[in-house]
């Protein structure tokens, strides 16, 4: 059975940081692609970041590119995302996601 559970969300400041955890298990994780997403308030959820089998190949949505550090750890099966600089618009539920699959989320809010 596929998991995967997200953790680090929070409120943080305008500027400020955080870094989110996604716990994978129930598939093959280390040859996969995994993504991670977010839904704003209002909005659709839109895919913000992607890294490939061994870190090959790494992508980000041009809005969070050179704030935001997908990561991903082979040996615990954890895929992480370090977010700086950060800003009310990134305010949003983030996701985990590999194929059709989805974590519950967890929530971003970025306030002063």
């Amino acid at each position: 059975q596929v998991q995967l559970v997200e953790s680090g969300g929070g409120s943080v400041q305008p500027g400020g940081s955080l870094r989110l955890s996604c716990a994978a298990s129930g598939f093959p994780f280390v040859i996969n692609t995994m993504n991670w997403y977010r839904r704003a308030p209002g909005k659709e959820r839109e895919w913000i970041a992607s890294i490939s089998f061994a870190g090959r190949t790494i992508n980000y949505e041009q809005s969070v590119k050179g704030r935001f550090t997908i990561t991903r750890d082979d040996t615990k099966k954890m895929l992480y995302l370090q977010m700086n600089n950060l800003e009310p618009d990134d305010t949003a539920v983030y996701y985990c996601n590999w194929a059709d699959h989805w974590g519950q989320g967890t929530q971003v809010t970025v306030s002063s």
